[in-house]
């Protein structure tokens, strides 16, 4: 008997081997230690970081980090600890850079992100273009350093009473000078839901859309995110309902990502469909929204994930890993 398909791997940023023990980021002389014998992924103000590619290794890429000694002798304010790894301690600070704009990416996810580079050559790339490229401890490293600098960048100023913000716990909490009102790093929850038809276990189409800001031919599975006082499967129903019009049952949970543009996770459902449920799109939200079926799903994927008026989510999305888990089920 057929079984409901899965996820095949762990989700591209979910990725994650370093030791990220909260003790670590208030122990002053661990944090000194681990700041003189560190490595630092540099940030620019779009989140991109400079990036290697890695001997041999068929187009994966590697961080290129910096040894903390070359960016400060003592730790600055504003580094932020992602955690440890086999005895080095691995940071992110945000400076500006001077950087040629309109590099080409290695994955041009959406046509939307390109990269950059340095007078010296050294290409800086987005974490959506090349998360899937990275190894395991990149990606979770890369990950880690994004959603945190994203979260300080609107978290300078108490939301209590207005007052300057100050870091602490190596960056992973903010106090207020004013009222001492502590805060820490938000994550937004989102849905993201592949939805396919009634017919047999897995169905035989899977719905796609696209929104009107994404470049032509650009399709993907539907998301939104979770509203105050709502479940995360009530979320699933509301959106399908208010971006398609359509009616799901059969909620069932495949995975998480964390998605750190500025600071969402995203958690995947699967949900079923009437294979005759006609489409309402909504105005504004969705441009277009279409009935795929398998054969031609698995044709993308294999031609690389884009053919002639379908272009997937790029490998770095945990929507893409949802569209191959659909696809190659029986």
């Amino acid at each position: 008997m057929t079984e409901p398909f899965q996820l095949a791997d762990l989700p591209t940023l979910s990725r994650s081997t370093v030791d990220r023990y909260e003790q670590m980021r208030t122990d002053q002389a661990r944090l000194a230690k681990l700041w003189a014998t560190g490595q630092v992924i540099l940030l620019d103000e779009k989140g991109r970081t400079p990036v290697a590619t890695v001997p041999g290794g068929e187009g994966a890429l590697s961080l290129a980090t910096r040894p903390s000694a070359r960016i400060a002798e003592e730790r600055p304010p504003d580094a932020l600890l992602l955690g440890e790894h086999d005895g080095v301690g691995y940071w992110a600070v945000r400076r500006a850079e001077r950087l040629r704009e309109g590099v080409a990416s290695p994955e041009l996810a959406w046509g939307l992100w390109t990269g950059a580079a340095s007078e010296d050559g050294e290409e800086w790339h987005d974490l959506r273009t090349i998360g899937a490229l990275l190894d395991d401890t990149s990606a979770g490293l890369y990950t880690t350093a994004v959603g945190l600098a994203s979260w300080h960048a609107r978290a300078g100023y108490c939301a209590r009473c207005g007052a300057p913000a100050e870091r602490t716990s190596a960056g992973w909490a903010t106090r207020c000078t004013g009222c001492g009102r502590e805060e820490y790093p938000r994550t937004d929850a989102a849905v993201i839901c592949l939805v396919h038809d009634d017919v047999g276990v897995n169905g035989a189409r899977v719905l796609l859309a696209r929104q009107p800001v994404w470049p032509p031919e650009r399709y993907s599975v539907l998301a939104g995110f979770v509203e105050a006082g709502e479940s995360l499967e009530a979320c699933v129903e509301r959106e399908i309902a208010e971006e398609v019009g359509v009616r799901v049952t059969g909620i069932r949970y495949l995975g998480s990502q964390p998605w750190p543009f500025p600071r969402s996770i995203m958690v995947g459902f699967a949900a079923v469909a009437p294979a005759d449920a006609p489409l309402h799109p909504a105005a504004g939200e969705i441009e277009e929204a279409c009935w795929v079926p398998r054969a031609d799903l698995r044709v993308a994927l294999a031609a690389g994930g884009e053919i002639e008026g379908l272009k997937l989510p790029g490998p770095t999305s945990i929507a893409r890993l949802m569209l191959t888990g659909w696809a190659t089920a029986d």
